[in-house]
């Protein structure tokens, strides 16, 4: 066989079911992804630390000049198909059974299948997550989990599934062509349009330009060709979730006009976005405890305006950010208190235009979707409200001194402990974790080690005067160990993974050097 048609190759254990997914034509398939856009995007990885260092350089981020006649001119994105017209509430979480047939009987109007921050890129969860899908698309699962709980699905009407594949900075170490192994973002995708092209929604995650939108457009058309779909027929909804693509969600929108559906507010990223670029541009940029920095934030409420201004003048759906709690199954009123915060963050979100939102537990999404009925009442969407009122600067969107609030010791302990819970979470495969009532995934740690990396470089004090050092995380990271072991008991602590969790999070959190991403090297500690 020519090499340059041979099919992907892969290297990982067996996982149950993996011919039904892993075959000959699929494997060809994402080879000739490979081959075709992998030079590409180990450009535009190049330019994003280009462009990293010139933040760092002059402390300054602004609308391109460059593109000015794309934001003046007069376009709109393709109308959305019928699957994607409504899409109030959206449950989000990773492709594991369990969590599948819940998402399909959750009665949202989207499912959003995560095979990136909410999953740990096992070789298994990769693997199953698509044989899962497959199940999904036939409507046909059932899963019975260890304790001996039965799970089918029995929903009539069932949520559009919306897929969204890894960031284009992360490589699947087991799918290699010519030896080089390939892109996670080309095997989710690959996979998942190859067997299921007639239902072909995407999310993008973390693109920080335009012209990475503008690669999964080309990836988009080529795929279409290759499937012999008709083109327009992928549809992508870009999350919004790094500072520079808050300046650039038009030209986003403006390259994946013919495949866009929208762009959503990925708040959590987002801060860990701003942080990364920033870390260094001295006390202005410097974050107070991350669970003060809510929506109400100047520079938040900058970011979530635009967004629904930037997408609904182009016909694009502005989807809004995630209600993470998990309700108490023992604490009703936990469960009233923040059933009432939720309604209150939905309120907001609809009140300012947005065509729906994201629940990341089924017991939220009646909650998500009588908000959002109430605004909408029989239409499915707000693309008619255009918000002309809304004018965001630069300096508004980077206005992070004016946050009410300050870094305290108490905020320093809590992105150590859910920090160290959440890795030693994903070593052990389980990419979406509860922690203190809340589903977290990968965007909670990275906020917690970035915040701490920000802090110790920036000589920052906490409210008690004390000096954040190298030292005194050390000592909290201890205590915080100290604290967990107590509190799941000496045996199951010792069956973790904390010693390696501990390990990742004072590398990506205390090295002189910034570690861009912390699943990079919390990669090589899984199979």
């Amino acid at each position: 066989m020519d090499s340059s048609t041979s099919p992907a190759r892969t290297n990982g254990y067996p996982v149950d079911r993996q011919h039904e997914v892993l075959t000959p034509a699929a494997l060809e398939f994402v080879a000739s992804l490979h081959r075709e856009f992998e030079q590409t995007r180990r450009e535009l990885l190049a330019a994003r630390a280009d462009r990293r260092a010139e933040i760092a350089r002059t402390g300054r981020l602004d609308f391109r000049a460059d593109t000015a006649d794309i934001r003046a001119a007069d376009w709109k994105v393709a109308p959305a198909p019928p699957a994607l017209a409504d899409r109030r509430v959206e449950m989000t979480g990773p492709t594991e059974r369990k969590m599948t047939i819940n998402a399909l009987n959750s009665g949202a109007k989207v499912w959003l299948a995560d095979f990136e921050d909410a999953t740990t890129p096992t070789w298994h969860n990769v693997v199953a997550g698509q044989v899962n899908l497959l199940d999904a698309r036939r409507g046909e699962m059932e899963f019975t989990s260890p304790e001996g709980k039965h799970y089918r699905v029995t929903a009539t009407e069932r949520p559009t599934v919306v897929v969204r594949p890894r960031g284009w900075h992360l490589d699947e170490r087991h799918v290699t062509v010519d030896g080089d192994p390939v892109a996670g973002a080309l095997v989710d995708f690959g996979l998942y349009f190859f067997h299921n092209p007639s239902v072909p929604y995407f999310y993008l995650p973390k693109l920080e330009s335009h012209l990475e939108a503008r690669l999964w457009n080309d990836v988009f058309t080529f795929a279409e060709k290759a499937r012999g779909v008709p083109h327009g027929s992928i549809r992508a909804t870009v999350l919004i979730e790094t500072i520079t693509a808050a300046f650039e969600m038009e030209e986003i929108l403006y390259e994946l006009r013919e495949h866009a559906s929208g762009l959503n507010a990925g708040r959590w990223d987002y801060l860990f976005s701003l942080i990364k670029n920033f870390r260094d541009a001295g006390p202005a940029f410097v974050l107070p405890d991350r669970n003060a920095v809510t929506m109400a934030a100047p520079f938040m409420r900058a970011y979530t305006e635009l967004l629904v201004a930037t997408c609904h003048r182009r016909g694009a759906f502005a989807i809004g950010g995630m209600a993470a709690f998990i309700p108490s199954r023992r604490d009703p009123e936990v469960n009233k208190q923040a059933f009432a915060k939720v309604t209150e963050d939905k309120q907001r979100e609809a009140g300012a235009g947005y065509d729906g939102s994201w629940v990341a537990h089924p017991d939220l999404v009646p909650v998500c979707r009588e908000v959002f009925d109430q605004v909408l009442g029989e239409r499915p969407n707000q693309l008619d409200r255009l918000r002309p009122e809304v004018s965001v600067t630069a300096a508004d969107l980077l206005d992070v001194a004016s946050t009410p609030a300050e870094p305290t010791e108490a905020g320093l302990r809590n992105d150590v402990s859910v920090g160290l819970q959440y890795i030693e979470s994903w070593l052990r495969g389980n990419g979406a974790a509860g922690i203190n009532n809340l589903m977290e995934d990968a965007a909670t740690a990275e906020i917690a080690r970035s915040q701490i990396w920000q802090w110790v470089h920036g000589a920052v004090k906490l409210t008690n005067g004390t000096l954040v050092t190298d030292d005194l995380v050390r000592t909290v990271i201890a205590e915080e160990l100290a604290a967990i072991s107590a509190a799941v008991g000496d045996e199951a602590f010792a069956a973790g993974r904390w010693a390696q969790a501990r390990e990742v999070f004072e590398q990506v959190a205390l090295a002189d050097e910034f570690v861009d991403f912390l699943t990079l090297p919390a990669y090589e500690l899984i199979d």
